[in-house]
């Protein structure tokens, strides 16, 4: 069966910005007195969203206001990296996008960052230009975190298209396997960072150029 629609992660995927967040996680634990090696990075922080994430990091019984000042505190540092650095959508990511209006295939984000770091990348990324922030799964505080495979079945609901017919970029262990539990019809991993992907027989790209648009 052909893919008929397009389900992106957006950090490390989309978005080439994994050493930054480390980098902002690093400063902001610091700050906390706490430290987490990059494998301990890749088990509680990668591909989950913030709430998640702090609950891990700190107390599952943190408040919603104090999980909020937290996130809102670990995004500004983020943030000020981002535009200490050129922003750029990942390698050839435009041209795949570009591609995919022109064949009438939809496309949107599901991601787990949040609507704050979601209104910046539009700013920042002109993110407009392709994608209807409407349209985009966020971490909204009532959708279940990744591996759990909800975020991308709300992407295919939005885009009106059946889990088999559908493509997912991922870069992140939970991201991959929340893609998995979702059967999507095709899951490809996007390599942004070092991260080894041994144990996933998926096909593996570092840049959009090397999709194979035979598949749609």
């Amino acid at each position: 069966m052909k893919i008929k629609g397009v389900v992106f992660d957006f950090n490390g995927t989309l978005f080439f910005d994994t050493h930054l967040h480390n980098q902002a996680w690093d400063t902001f634990l610091k700050k906390h007195a706490l430290r987490l090696d990059n494998e301990e990075k890749n088990q509680k922080i990668h591909g989950k969203n913030n709430e998640e994430i702090l609950r891990n990091v700190f107390s599952d019984h943190l408040s919603i206001e104090e999980i909020k000042k937290l996130s809102i505190e670990k995004e500004d540092i983020y943030q000020s990296l981002c535009l200490e650095n050129e922003m750029v959508l990942a390698p050839g990511a435009e041209e795949f996008i570009n591609f995919l209006g022109l064949r009438n295939i939809p496309f949107t984000i599901a991601t787990a960052s949040d609507l704050y770091n979601l209104e910046f990348y539009f700013k920042y990324l002109d993110l407009g230009r392709y994608f209807e922030l409407s349209k985009i799964v966020y971490s909204n505080g009532k959708i279940k975190s990744k591996p759990n495979p909800e975020i991308f079945l709300k992407a295919m609901e939005i885009l009106q298209i059946e889990p088999r017919e559908t493509l997912i970029f991922e870069d992140s262990t939970s991201g991959i396997k929340a893609a998995k539990n979702s059967n999507a019809g095709k899951i490809i991993i996007v390599k942004s960072t070092d991260e080894e992907y041994e144990e996933w027989n998926y096909d593996i790209i570092k840049s959009f150029e090397e999709v194979n648009t035979s598949l749609f």
